[in-house]
């Protein structure tokens, strides 16, 4: 069976409404029953994926994050080396040192790569998040297994589109702000006399301002494209499209399950965040405490420094994995919820599960 199977633009339609006096219960094959969902169905669904499905979720986007920090690290180290003589001479600890401007922009010039390298990365990882939750949710939904290789091959398969999904998402609600700004702002800059604030940083102001509302929408309206993409395998501008009948009739809904999902998830993430820096002041404390002894700096003071900083870096990883992936799975079931209230995709499911759990045959087999 496909791994799209029931996931359709236009599901056929199986066994009776949802509403038409089902006495049983929906079933429930997966992480969440198969009829139109409630918000704490869908907080509470998308934890269930998170736990039942954390090996292929951590280790996609801990391979992604790596490979994106290497490539940071890569670029930075080699910045820093091939103009490592003007960066001795901009941080000089001699406080009578003053640096060049040209020293001052070749370290600048060291580390522009490392930026945009950083950019691109964050970019990248964004996209593939955005194609891994719905690939999880995907099987989660029916119940199936789901094998970190599996969920690789699907994310990488679908993440050119889901990153075109992204761009154009951001671009149609910030493009025009950028814009404005990026025109706007040099020629107020020319034009300032150096008597008082210029009036254009306050029209630049009030034009963010104005536009953050329509900036809202437009992100809420397209912000069910990637998932689109991961379950039909639509492309950028027809997921866009997607998004948009989807969230027809509901933004609000939408827009709040949305809202309320990275509420959590920053939530959650702070809660997780936390051991790890008790653990790194209860480390750090005791040095502390000997490092008035003596002269220099105690081996007790590095070796409490060292913990501090690892548990801090590992609290921060740990969390942002937590923080990036549980709100797209919730916009991920949020999808299949809407598909469920607008096309009836519930009996299809049933169905689905219900082919996938046939004895004799592997419920995640294509």
């Amino acid at each position: 069976m496909s791994h799209n199977a029931g996931w359709g633009q236009h599901p056929q339609q199986y066994g009776p409404q949802w509403g038409g006096g089902w006495i049983q219960p929906p079933p429930q094959p997966g992480v969440i029953p198969l009829r139109p969902l409630r918000p704490g169905e869908m907080v509470g669904g998308a934890f269930q994926a998170f736990r039942r499905y954390w090996k292929p979720l951590v280790g996609v986007m801990l391979a992604v994050q790596g490979v994106g920090f290497l490539l940071v690290v890569a670029a930075i180290v080699i910045g820093v080396t091939a103009a490592s003589s003007s960066f001795s001479e901009v941080f000089a600890v001699d406080s009578d040192a003053h640096a060049d401007g040209s020293d001052v922009a070749t370290v600048f010039l060291a580390l522009l790569p490392g930026g945009v390298i950083l950019l691109l990365v964050m970019l990248l990882g964004t996209a593939a998040i955005g194609a891994l939750c719905p690939a999880v949710v995907q099987e989660a939904v029916l119940g199936r297994t789901a094998t970190f290789g599996d969920m690789w091959r699907r994310s990488w398969s679908r993440l050119p589109s889901v990153l075109g999904a992204v761009c154009l998402t951001g671009l149609v609600a910030a493009g025009p702000a950028v814009l404005v700004y990026a025109v706007g702002f040099p020629l107020t800059i020319m034009a300032w006399d150096g008597s008082g604030t210029p009036v254009g940083v306050f029209l630049l102001f009030l034009v963010a301002i104005a536009w953050m509302p329509v900036a809202a929408w437009l992100a809420v309206r397209f912000s069910l494209a990637p998932a689109a993409v991961v379950f039909e395998g639509l492309r950028p501008v027809a997921a866009l499209r997607r998004s948009a009948a989807l969230v027809q009739g509901s933004w609000w809904r939408v827009f709040g399950v949305t809202l309320l999902a990275y509420l959590v998830g920053m939530a959650g993430g702070y809660a997780i965040q936390m051991p790890f820096g008790l653990v790194g002041v209860l480390a750090l404390f005791p040095s502390m405490l000997d490092s008035g002894a003596g002269d220099g700096v105690p081996a007790t003071m590095i070796i409490g420094i060292i913990v501090y900083a690892a548990c801090l870096l590992l609290g921060t990883v740990v969390s942002a994995l937590f923080q990036l992936g549980y709100p797209q799975l919730v916009v991920s079931l949020l999808y299949v919820d809407q598909r469920m209230r607008k096309e009836n995709l519930a009996p299809a499911l049933i169905t689905a599960a219900h082919i996938g759990r046939t004895p004799g045959q592997d419920p995640a087999s294509p």
